[in-house]
């Protein structure tokens, strides 16, 4: 097997990692100590990637642990750390970000990142209480947080309205109790309005989507006031590159429901015609 080089110090960080759960902290701490011990790198390594391996196969790792087994198992030789500068910059006159929260952020990024003007589309937690969130964390519904995209982009090649346009397209926007497959609070649609502009254009594109009559229910999705907006780890970024068979089997589903319901309107409508 060849694998990427790997250190006790990425061993140790993902000790210390807050997101770790317990068990892979147990198995990371032998791996560390056997090695101490005199026991050979490969032999280490080896042995961890074995006890590793059944959550691997079921994708039951958590996000850090997961990138560092990719490594430790030779499929990904070098994991790059996905570029959050874009989050932290400033800004410029005509750059703004909108954030939309639409269930499973992996399929919400590909749609918009793909489209020109786009400079970003980060994934990421939003609306919760809780400081610094963890995957785990957002997944138990403990912090309050949904899963949600922010999107920065350039007001001069494509508009708000366009990426609202283009939002609505990609989620159920009857479903409060998640989305699609995935179920749950953190899972919930919402959009979240930087300023009073955006919040305009947003309530006036849901008013049009109710009077379309597009769907057999009421549109539910709330309109909100932008909270701190947290990265995702880097696992869960660009996941569609990283992890297209998974990605493309979960994105094939979404759509053909949403195709599904869409017909349900169109069926709706045409009977209350005739």
């Amino acid at each position: 097997m060849k694998r990427a080089n790997i250190t006790l110090d990425e061993i140790y960080n993902l000790v210390l990692n807050t997101a770790t759960r317990e068990w892979e902290r147990e198995q990371l701490l032998k791996c560390k100590s056997e090695i101490e011990n005199g026991t050979n790198n490969e032999q280490a390594f080896s042995e961890l990637e074995y006890r590793l391996r059944p959550l691997a196969a079921r994708n039951n790792l958590t996000p850090d642990v997961a990138d560092f087994y990719a490594k430790l198992s030779g499929k990904n030789q070098e994991i790059e750390p996905f570029d959050l500068a874009k989050h932290f910059e400033n800004d410029g006159p005509d750059v703004e970000r909108a954030i939309f929260a639409g269930g499973c952020f992996w399929c919400m990024v590909e749609p918009f990142e793909t489209r020109p003007g786009i400079i970003a589309v980060i994934s990421g937690y939003t609306g919760g209480q809780v400081e610094n969130p963890t995957y785990e964390m957002v997944s138990r519904g403990t912090s309050g947080h949904v899963e949600a995209v922010e999107i920065i982009y350039e007001k001069k090649l494509i508009s708000y309205e366009t990426l609202l346009e283009l939002y609505w397209q990609l989620i159920d926007p009857t479903d409060d109790g998640g989305q699609i497959n995935d179920r749950g609070a953190n899972y919930q649609p919402i959009i979240f309005v930087k300023n009073k502009e955006q919040r305009e254009i947003a309530t006036d594109s849901k008013r049009k989507l109710e009077q379309s009559r597009k769907y057999t229910k009421p549109i539910i999705v709330p309109i909100r006031k932008a909270e701190k907006f947290w990265p995702a780890e880097n696992y869960h970024q660009d996941f569609y590159k990283k992890n297209r068979v998974r990605y493309r089997r979960i994105e094939n589903s979404r759509k053909q429901y949403l195709t599904f319901l869409k017909f349900k309107g169109w069926l709706k409508r045409k009977f209350n015609k005739k």
